[in-house]
């Protein structure tokens, strides 16, 4: 799944999951000249004068000190940066996303205290009212402590054999709490009509494995810190102090060794590399100390035949670690898993302690208000039902209208873009134009909504968050063997967020991000498709991207492209990885090009597909509007760079720099336009200045 960025995400589920800027250089250019995008506009009647505010514009945001051509980021967000202070309770703001996820947020309390307090509630209403009114206890929550997750804490602390280790693991996987690796139903790139089991690597506990294996300043100081959060954690969990100490070591130790067979998130952005079928018998040899016919039966899919790992060398690597690590590190291990993964539904001494972690990787300065992360939590366990009352009041037809007309535009400019491309052979681009043709959208929520069949207890918060992980991990399992749900979603409605997943070959448009400014019923054309536009276009993009590329239109893994089509493809996508890695969003801190490459393609593509649609929905209309003294195409790009103003925290920034696919925000306005003609055009950049270089990068 692709998603248009994460850089708006609660902290809390962000980065430590695992799972959206510096001034822009000359860039050289290995695919040569950019052909126009489409011709300009017609002269047509006189201009009509009107103010940036009307057509949905901040004036407020820019700043006129700057000049255009040298930095358009600045130019089009200095003012909002200057006037935005990051909220305390926040890593990272930013102006679109941000705003639009506090309405919603404010949106879901209302619904959600609205719910627990109903008499006589219907069942949706009074399932959610008690998921959130049982979080919001916050005395019961700290009367309970640790009891939610002692049985387990406790089955941890005795495990004395490899046997112990692996049947722990087999029920934790279970209830959704996965040491080692991770199990799911997934779709088969081989085959997209089927799920399939598929094994990921996991079990770690910082936010990426290379924080484990490189010796570099600040891994180092990380480490340590970790090292001291896991001792205080454990200690809270009852062990004793010079026990927590050692077990805090022995958690770093063997999360270093599962690191270290760990593919780097780079290796991991090659869906041939992570799609390896084996059967049950290969298995077996490749992992025989871990019982796979015991965990397959714990899982209740004693019937699988084969799984996909995505890494076989991860996979032989935990197979020696049964092997060789010793009982008691086993015991510090499993124990600090289970607490890491439920810390923030136990009482406050552990969601304190579990805080102040992220604060020190995240630069936060305050926890976030109880409402808050029960709102997320809330709407992370029951999402559909949540989202059914926020879509009622919170997304109207016209919005859902408005998006399917971008998609259909949008779609039509790429279909024109791929037909002008004269580095692509004729055989290529009927294959491509085949997927485009293929491709789906669905906007604004399911057409059915998801059930969850597990019980709430308004007296228990904790045993609530147990029974949404468990149901969440057997409803995952149940698809394993079954036709694929076309129509089935991977987020919640009011998350402000789009995605586009390559096997299923559809864009998904959650209602939740169908909100001003990224889409507003009230402003100009021009602005909607800078905005709300150059998302639909980036989800298109990503079919087309160096990993989306790779599935053809049925979802299948497979090779589409002419040999020499191919080749000239990769050239065209290197380009763009090396002007990205230049990038630095701190002094000393460069962006990776590789890690970040499809992201940045389908920002560039996104970009281009959505000024060509605005074009030709502007086509024949009775007025040209200038506002504020800015031309319509120029509003076109002050929408998407104000879309995307930004303010991060030092330590999220450079967090994100290292792990996150998306580039910084800057980097998302600027690396776009300096390889787009039209915007030199529209703000007569001369050649040479630092956003129109004399050579560029062009892809679709």
């Amino acid at each position: 799944m692709r998603t248009l960025s994460l850089a708006f995400a609660s902290v809390a589920m962000s980065l430590l999951a695992g799972c959206g800027s510096a001034k822009p250089e000359p860039i050289t250019n290995t695919a040569g000249p950019v052909p126009t995008v489409a011709p300009p506009v017609d002269k047509g009647p006189p201009p009509v004068e009107v103010s940036l505010e009307s057509v949905g514009l901040d004036g407020a945001a820019l700043d006129k000190s700057v000049d255009a051509c040298t930095d358009f980021y600045q130019f089009a967000c200095g003012g909002w940066l200057k006037a935005t202070e990051i909220p305390s309770d926040e890593a990272n703001w930013v102006r679109s996303f941000s705003e639009i996820d506090k309405r919603n947020e404010l949106a879901l309390k209302t619904i959600l205290e609205d719910a627990g307090k109903a008499k006589n509630p219907d069942p949706t209403t009074k399932k959610i009212g008690d998921y959130y009114a049982a979080c919001m206890d916050e005395a019961a929550v700290d009367a309970a402590g640790i009891t939610p997750i002692k049985p387990l804490v406790d089955r941890a602390r005795k495990v004395s054999s490899a046997k112990d280790v692996t049947t722990l693991v087999n029920d934790l996987h279970a209830k959704g709490i996965f040491p080692l690796f991770w199990i799911s139903g997934e779709q088969d790139p081989g085959d997209a009509t089927r799920v399939i089991a598929t094994l990921d690597q996991g079990g770690l506990g910082l936010p990426d494995r290379d924080y484990y294996t490189k010796d570099d300043d600040d891994s180092k100081k990380l480490r340590a810190d970790y090292v001291a959060h896991v001792e205080r954690m454990l200690k809270l969990a009852g062990l004793a102090e010079a026990d927590a100490k050692k077990a805090a070591a022995n958690v770093l130790a063997l999360e270093t060794d599962i690191a270290k067979v760990s593919k780097t998130r780079v290796e991991r952005r090659d869906p041939k590399g992570i799609y390896n079928m084996v059967s049950r018998a290969d298995l077996a040899k490749k992992a025989p100390a871990f019982p796979w016919d015991a965990y397959f039966k714990a899982l209740g899919i004693s019937d699988v035949k084969q799984a996909n790992l995505t890494s076989i060398p991860f996979f032989e690597g935990i197979d020696k670690l049964l092997g060789s690590v010793k009982a008691d590190v086993w015991q510090s291990y499993l124990t600090w898993t289970i607490v890491r993964a439920s810390a923030d539904e136990l009482s406050k001494p552990f969601v304190d302690e579990a805080f102040a972690f992220r604060a020190r990787l995240f630069g936060l300065k305050e926890q976030k208000p109880r409402w808050k992360r029960c709102v997320e939590a809330t709407d992370h366990a029951l999402g559909e039902l949540v989202a059914q009352p926020f879509v009622a009041s919170h997304f109207a037809g016209d919005s859902k209208r408005a998006a399917e007309q971008m998609v259909q535009e949008i779609s039509k400019a790429f279909g024109v873009r791929v037909r002008s491309l004269d580095w692509m052979d004729d055989k290529t681009k009927e294959r491509a134009l085949a997927k485009l043709s293929s491709m789906a959208y669905l906007i604004g929520y399911p057409g059915k909504w998801r059930s969850y069949d597990f019980e709430v207890d308004r007296k228990s918060y904790g045993k609530n968050a147990m029974a949404a992980g468990a149901f969440e991990q057997k409803r995952r399992l149940a698809k394993i063997g079954k036709p694929v749900d076309r129509e089935e979603w991977q987020m919640s409605p009011p998350m402000v967020n789009a995605y586009y997943d390559p096997q299923k070959n559809h864009m998904v448009f959650p209602a939740g991000i169908l909100q001003p400014p990224f889409y507003d019923v009230k402003a100009a054309i021009q602005v909607n498709l800078g905005g709300m536009g150059m998302v639909v276009g980036h989800e298109l993009t990503h079919g087309f991207d160096d990993e989306g590329s790779q599935y053809a239109g049925n979802g299948n893994l497979e090779n589409w492209w002419e040999p020499a089509v191919g080749e000239l493809f990769k050239k065209k996508t290197t380009c763009v990885e090396e002007q990205y890695s230049k990038y630095e969003p701190l002094p000393g801190v460069k962006l990776n090009g590789k890690l970040t490459l499809g992201e940045n393609i389908a920002d560039l593509g996104g970009l281009r597909l959505a000024f060509m649609a605005y074009r030709e929905m502007r086509k024949g209309a009775a007025n040209m509007t200038v506002a504020g003294g800015f031309t319509e195409d120029q509003q076109f790009f002050l929408a998407h760079a104000q879309s995307w103003c930004a303010k991060s925290r030092d330590e999220y920034a450079r967090l994100h720099a290292k792990t996150n696919t998306h580039s910084a925000p800057r980097f998302r306005v600027n690396g776009p336009l300096v390889n787009t003609p039209e915007f030199a055009q529209a703000f007569s950049c001369a050649e040479g200045t630092p956003m129109h270089p004399a050579k560029v990068c062009s892809v679709w």
